[in-house]
């Protein structure tokens, strides 16, 4: 099937790229307003653009209005400071529930259940518990001509790295339960190799659907629920 893209909309287009782009890396994206109150998102359009100095990269839609901004995006903009936490199974359900549209005056670290930790070099606070959090400062932002999606590249001022698994200047990511994005919903990365692989492996993992590990069936799709806004924002 090959599908204009000229004839989508938003929403749509939104559908066939998240479940395109898999899977997706989490950023749990810690910020603080200028007022202090606490906010917490996860964002998934996220990736590294820049080593020396390094740096990150988030596209933020607007909120599931379609109109007004997500007060993560105004915290950045308005304080030039974010960090960037890792997203682990053992932290899911308070991540999966950041993606909540709370008022602008809730903190979201009391709203979700998750305590702060202090951050090294910005004002923002860390999640505490997230084996990895990268401190950023605004770099740059390039808005769309709508005003309303934003792409912030923020540079990397301080890596905080959980003890034990800092091995040799690397990431023991073996140790961790890392989180991502397929579509709506979330993967857990359990395995690792470096091919080539066997022609047993290959053919056996070439034959099976991916292994669902919470209690729905194989066909079904957090897209197609009430929960689920292309805002990527969840409801609860």
């Amino acid at each position: 099937m090959d599908i204009d893209s000229r004839t989508l909309d938003a929403k749509a287009a939104y559908k066939l790229l998240i479940g395109s782009i898999i899977p997706r890396p989490v950023a749990w994206i810690s910020t603080q307003s200028a007022a202090g109150v606490g906010n917490l998102a996860p964002i998934s359009f996220f990736t590294c653009v820049g080593r020396k100095p390094p740096k990150v990269s988030l596209s933020i839609q607007p909120k599931s209005d379609g109109l007004s901004l997500k007060d993560s995006f105004l915290n950045i903009r308005d304080t030039g400071e974010f960090v960037t936490n890792l997203a682990t199974l053992p932290q899911i359900v308070p991540l999966h529930r950041s993606a909540v549209e709370f008022e602008p005056d809730v903190d979201e670290f009391d709203a979700v259940g998750v305590e702060k930790e202090p951050s090294a070099l910005v004002v923002p606070p860390r999640v505490k518990g997230a084996p990895i959090a990268l401190e950023c400062k605004v770099d740059t932002i390039f808005s769309a001509p709508d005003g309303l999606h934003h792409v912030v590249w923020g540079e990397v001022v301080s890596f905080h790295v959980r003890d034990d698994i800092y091995v040799n200047g690397r990431i023991d990511f073996g140790a961790l339960a890392p989180v991502g994005r397929l579509a709506a919903e979330y993967t857990v990365v359990d395995n690792a190799f470096v091919p080539p692989l066997t022609d047993e492996v290959m053919a056996e993992r070439a034959a099976r659907r991916m292994r669902r590990i919470d209690r729905h069936g194989e066909d079904y799709s957090a897209v197609d629920g009430s929960g689920w806004s292309a805002s990527g924002a969840v409801r609860e």
